[in-house]
C-alpha cells in the first residue's frame, strides 16, 4: 500500500512537470493563472469537466449558454458548445491568439468580418454593414484586452450605447420604431402600415403634421405608459360633416364602430373626401334621416344635391329630411307657419306624404289646436274663419281669431272685464283658452250656461248661498220682454234695484241707518255692511252674536245681561214697513225703565244719576255711597253707628210713602235742641 500512494505523488508530480506549452499572453496576464503549475483550476478536477472550469473564469459565456442567446447560446453541444478547447486552443505561448480565425471557422463561421449578426439577434443593415468589426467591438484584434474589456461581448443593441439621444431621453419608443439602419435623417416607421398606410393624402406629410409636439399623439406621447397609443380613428383628425345619426346608421348597417366607418366609404389612400366614384345607396341614404321612397325615389342626386366642386358640404349636403317640404318646395301659406315666436309645423300636419293636395286636416285635427271645432262651430266652412285675404291671396291660418269675444259681440257690456284682469284681486283663477266667454258659457247656444256651476261670488263678488240659494236667477235678473240688440234678455240688476249698494240694494234697513255711523267699525271680520251683524240665512240669525256696548253705546251688565232682548225692546205685533219686528228701547237712562223711588229728590238739571249711589245693575241694594264724600254732613265718629232710619224717616208723599233724604237741616239743634243752663254756664266759664 505504501508503495502504491509513492507511486501516485510520483506520478502527479511528474504530470504537473510536463505540461505541453506555455499559456497564452491572455491567461498568463491573470495573476490567478500566471505560474500555476496545477492543471485542474483550467482542466477540472476529479468531479468537474474541463469546461466547467472554463466557465467559472468566463461567466458570461456561461449565462449566454443558459439562456441560449450569444454565438455561444446559438451553438448546439454537439458543435462544440460545452467543448472549449475545440474552438480556443492552449499552452501554445504569449504570441498564440485564443480566439483566432479558426475559432470563427469551427463556430461555423468562416469569414468573422462576413459575421451574420441576425443569427445572435441583431440584423445588421444599411450604414452599419459599412463598418469594420473594431468600429464597433475596439478591442476584437488586440493581442491583450484590457483589464476587464472583453473582445465581442459586452455591447448593448441599444442604438443610445454607441449613438448620442438628440431627443435627450423625451422618447417613449426605441429608436427603430421610427429610424432604420440607413441614416437617422431617413425615417422608417415601424408598422406604421398595420395602422395607418402612408400613402394617398396621408403620404408625404411631414411627422409633426400628425403627431403635432406637446398633443396627446405626439411622438414624444407613444408608448407612454397611460398614454396615448399610435392607433386613431378618422375623426381623431379629421372632422365629420356627417350627423350623428348618419353615421351610427351606416356603422350599423356596416357592422363596424363608428369611429372606424369613414373607411368603408373612403378610402385611406384617397387625396381628397370627395374621390370620384364615391356613392351612397339607398340603404345608406335611409340612415340620413331621408329614405328615397315615393315621390323621391326616381330623382337624380343632382336635383337636391347641387353645387360645383368649390362648394362646401353644407352646401351640397343641408341635412334635410323627408319632412323638410319647405326646404325645396314654396310655402303657399306666405310663411304662417314658420313664424319666430311659434314653432314651425310640419307639412305634412296637414298634407299627405305623397301628394299636398287634397289636405288632410280635419276636424280631428283641429281638436288638437286652440280651438276646437264643438257644437255650433262645427258645423261652420272652413273659410268661415279662415279668409282668403292675406299676402297675395293667400288663406289666412295663423292669428285667426279663436277666442269668443273676438267674434262675438260681449252681451255683458264689459261688466265681467275686471273679474279677469290679471290685476283684479279677484281676477278668476284660471280662463279657457278659448276666451272668458268659455268659463261660462257652451258652444251649443249662448243660453246654455250651467247655472249650477256658475261661480257667482268669483264672476260678480256677491256670493249666493243661505236665502239667496232658494231663489231663481229671475228674482234678482228679471228676463226683459225683449232681447237687446246683442240678443241678451236676462236683466241686469242695476236696472231693477238700481247701483249695488250692499244689503240696501234690495232689503230696506230696518235700523234707519243707525249703524252706519263713522265711529262705528264698517268691517267686523272682513265683513261688511248688514253681514257684520246677520247671517243670509235669516236676518234674526246672529253667528258673531251682537255687541250691545259696541253698537249702541249700552253695555248689558249685571242683571241686564239676563234679560231677554225683549224686556226692554217690546216686540210689535206688526212689522215695520221697513221689516221691523222689535220696538226702539226705552232709553238708556234708568228712568226711562224704573220708577223713581225717590220721588225726584236726587233730579239734577232733569236726570237723575242713579249710578252716583248704587253699585251696579245687579242689586239696587249695592250701595255705593259713602256720606262722608258724597253728603253735605260728615257721619264723623259720633253719628256714624246711626242708623239711617234715625236722620231719614218715611214721609207721606201724595198717595205714596217714601224715605226722606234731602233737604234736611244739618245744625245739631236741628235734632238735639238747646240746653240753656248748660249754655249759660259755658258762657261764665270763658270770661
Amino acid at each position: 500500500m505504501a508503495s502504491l500512494g509513492l507511486v501516485l505523488v510520483v506520478g502527479v508530480t511528474e504530470f504537473e512537470r510536463t505540461a505541453p506549452g506555455a499559456l497564452s499572453r491572455v491567461h498568463e496576464s491573470d495573476p490567478a493563472l500566471a505560474g500555476m503549475n496545477d492543471c485542474s483550476a483550467c482542466h477540472g478536477g476529479w468531479f468537474e469537466t474541463m469546461a466547467d472550469a472554463c466557465l467559472e473564469c468566463h461567466q458570461q459565456v456561461a449565462a449566454h449558454l443558459d439562456e441560449d442567446r450569444g454565438l455561444h447560446g446559438m451553438l448546439l453541444p454537439d458543435d462544440g458548445a460545452t467543448r472549449c478547447a475545440l474552438c480556443h486552443s492552449e499552452h501554445h505561448g504569449e504570441g498564440f491568439a485564443v480566439v483566432n480565425r479558426s475559432s470563427f471557422a469551427l463556430a461555423g463561421v468562416p469569414d468573422p468580418q462576413a459575421f451574420d449578426h441576425a443569427s445572435i439577434g441583431f440584423d445588421l443593415a444599411g450604414a452599419h454593414l459599412e463598418l469594420d468589426c473594431t468600429e464597433c467591438h475596439e478591442h476584437a484584434e488586440a493581442e491583450l484586452p484590457p483589464p476587464g474589456e472583453f473582445r465581442y461581448l459586452g455591447l448593448q443593441q441599444d442604438c443610445a450605447s454607441c449613438h448620442d439621444d438628440p431627443h435627450e431621453g423625451a422618447m417613449q419608443l426605441d429608436c427603430t420604431a421610427c429610424h432604420g439602419q440607413a441614416a437617422f435623417d431617413i425615417f422608417e416607421p415601424r408598422d406604421h402600415g398595420a395602422q395607418l398606410p402612408l400613402v394617398g393624402g396621408h403620404g408625404g406629410l411631414d411627422c409633426a403634421t400628425c403627431h403635432e409636439v406637446d398633443s396627446p399623439f405626439a411622438l414624444e406621447a407613444l408608448g407612454a405608459r397611460g398614454g396615448a397609443s399610435g392607433a386613431r380613428s378618422c375623426t381623431d383628425c379629421h372632422d365629420s360633416p356627417h350627423h350623428p345619426g348618419f353615421v351610427a346608421g351606416t356603422a350599423w348597417l356596416a357592422e363596424a364602430s363608428r369611429d372606424m366607418i369613414c373607411a368603408h366609404c373612403h378610402r385611406a389612400d384617397h387625396e381628397s373626401f370627395r374621390e370620384p366614384g364615391l356613392s351612397v345607396d339607398a340603404e345608406q341614404h335611409a340612415q340620413s334621416g331621408f329614405p328615397l321612397t315615393l315621390p323621391h325615389d326616381e330623382l337624380d342626386c343632382a336635383q337636391c344635391h347641387a353645387g360645383g366642386p368649390e362648394s362646401s358640404f353644407d352646401e351640397r349636403y343641408p341635412g334635410r329630411t323627408a319632412e323638410s317640404c319647405a326646404a325645396c318646395h314654396d310655402d303657399p301659406h306666405a310663411g304662417q307657419f314658420t313664424l319666430p315666436v311659434a314653432q314651425a309645423a310640419d307639412c305634412l300636419d296637414c298634407h299627405d306624404r305623397h301628394r299636398f293636395e287634397p289636405h288632410t286636416f280635419d276636424s280631428v285635427a283641429h281638436d288638437l289646436l286652440a280651438m276646437p271645432l264643438t257644437d255650433s262651430h262645427a258645423a261652420l266652412d272652413c273659410e268661415a274663419c279662415h279668409a282668403a285675404d292675406g299676402p297675395e291671396g293667400t288663406r289666412v291660418f295663423r292669428g285667426t281669431a279663436e277666442r269668443c269675444e273676438q267674434c262675438h259681440t260681449d252681451a255683458h257690456e264689459g261688466f265681467f272685464d275686471a273679474f279677469f284682469a290679471p290685476v283684479s284681486a279677484q281676477a278668476v283663477p284660471s280662463t279657457p283658452a278659448a276666451g272668458d266667454c268659455a268659463s261660462c258659457h257652451a258652444t251649443t247656444h249662448f243660453d246654455d250656461v250651467d247655472r249650477e256651476a256658475f261661480d257667482h261670488a268669483a264672476f260678480t263678488d256677491f256670493a249666493i248661498r243661505d236665502a239667496h240659494a232658494q231663489s231663481e236667477c229671475e228674482s234678482c235678473h228679471p228676463r226683459a220682454a225683449e232681447p237687446d240688440f246683442t240678443g241678451r234678455s236676462f236683466g241686469r240688476v242695476a236696472e231693477h234695484f238700481g247701483d249695488f249698494m250692499g244689503c240696501v240694494t234690495c232689503h230696506a234697513d230696518p235700523h234707519a241707518g243707525a249703524f252706519d255711523q263713522p265711529s262705528l267699525p264698517a268691517f267686523v271680520d272682513g265683513r261688511a255692511d248688514c253681514a257684520r251683524c246677520h247671517a243670509e240665512s235669516s236676518f234674526r240669525v246672529l253667528p258673531r252674536g251682537f255687541d250691545h256696548s259696541l253698537w249702541t253705546g249700552y253695555p248689558l251688565e249685571g242683571h241686564h245681561a239676563e234679560l231677554d232682548c225683549s224686556a226692554c225692546h217690546a216686540p210689535l205685533a206688526t212689522p215695520s214697513p221697513e221689516g221691523r219686528s222689535w220696538d226702539h228701547a226705552l232709553g238708556t237712562s234708568c228712568a226711562d225703565c224704573h220708577s223713581d223711588p225717590h220721588a225726584g229728590q236726587f233730579l239734577e238739571r232733569g236726570e237723575t244719576d242713579c249710578a252716583a249711589c248704587h253699585r251696579n245693575t245687579r242689586s239696587f241694594l249695592d250701595m255705593r255711597f259713602d256720606h262722608d264724600r258724597d253728603a253735605r254732613f260728615p257721619l264723623g265718629d259720633a253719628h256714624r253707628n246711626v242708623s239711617c232710619a234715625e236722620c231719614h224717616e218715611s214721609v207721606p208723599w201724595g198717595p205714596l210713602e217714601i224715605v226722606r233724604y234731602k233737604p234736611l237741616d244739618t245744625q245739631c239743634v236741628d235734632c238735639h235742641g238747646l240746653d240753656e243752663a248748660l249754655l249759660l254756664r259755658r258762657l261764665e266759664e270763658s270770661r
